[in-house]
C-alpha cells in the first residue's frame, strides 16, 4: 500500500495549518481496469472522421499526431476528444459544402492550434492571418460538444471492438481444445 504524507509550506499567507494525516491508498482494481482502459484508448482506438467522400484526404501527418494528441489529453485527465481529432474529423465536412461562420471559426481556430503545437511553421504563418485568436464562449461550447460526442463515439467503439474479440476468442478456443485432444 502506498502512503501519502502532506506537507504544509508557509508562504506568508493568512490561515489555518493543513492537519498532518497519512492516507493510505488501497490498491484499486477499477482504477487499474480504467487506466489499462483509457490507455488502449489512447492508442488503439479508431479515428472518427466526418462519413464523407472526402475522408480519404486528411494529411497523414495530422492522422499520425492524433495518437500523441489523445496522450496529453489522457494526461490532463480530460473526457474529450483532442483538438487534433476534432480537426481530422471536420475535415472532411468541409469539403461537401459551406458552412455555418461559427463553425468555419472553430475549423481555422483548430487549424492554428494544431500548427502551433506540432510547430509547423508554414501552416501556423497562414494561419495566423486567416483564424480567430480565440473563440466566443458559444462557439467554444459547440466545440466541446463535439470533442464530448468523438470520445464518446470513440470509446464506443474500442469497447464493441473488445467484445466481439474477446467472444471470438470464446468460440475459437473448444474448436482448439477438441482437435488438441
Amino acid at each position: 500500500m502506498n502512503t501519502i504524507k502532506t506537507v504544509q509550506l508557509d508562504f506568508g499567507f493568512e490561515c489555518e495549518p493543513i492537519q498532518i494525516r497519512e492516507k493510505i491508498l488501497k490498491p484499486n482494481k477499477k482504477r487499474d481496469n480504467d487506466f489499462v482502459f483509457n490507455f488502449m484508448d489512447c492508442l488503439t482506438s479508431p479515428i472518427i472522421v466526418f462519413k464523407s467522400a472526402w475522408q480519404d484526404t486528411i494529411p497523414k501527418d495530422i492522422l499520425k499526431n492524433i495518437k500523441l494528441s489523445r496522450l496529453l489529453c489522457s494526461m490532463q485527465q480530460e473526457e474529450m476528444a483532442s483538438l487534433t481529432e476534432a480537426l481530422a474529423y471536420m475535415m472532411p465536412r468541409t469539403y461537401e459544402a459551406p458552412m455555418p461562420t461559427e463553425w468555419v471559426n472553430i475549423y481555422t481556430w483548430l487549424g492554428l492550434q494544431y500548427a502551433g503545437r506540432f510547430k509547423n511553421t508554414d501552416q501556423l504563418g497562414a494561419m495566423k492571418e486567416i483564424a480567430p485568436t480565440e473563440l466566443s464562449e458559444y462557439e467554444m461550447g459547440l466545440l466541446n460538444n463535439l470533442r464530448r460526442w468523438i470520445y464518446d463515439k470513440r470509446r464506443k467503439a474500442l469497447k464493441d471492438k473488445l467484445k466481439s474479440a474477446e467472444k471470438s476468442e470464446v468460440k475459437i478456443l473448444p474448436k482448439n481444445q477438441k482437435e488438441l485432444f
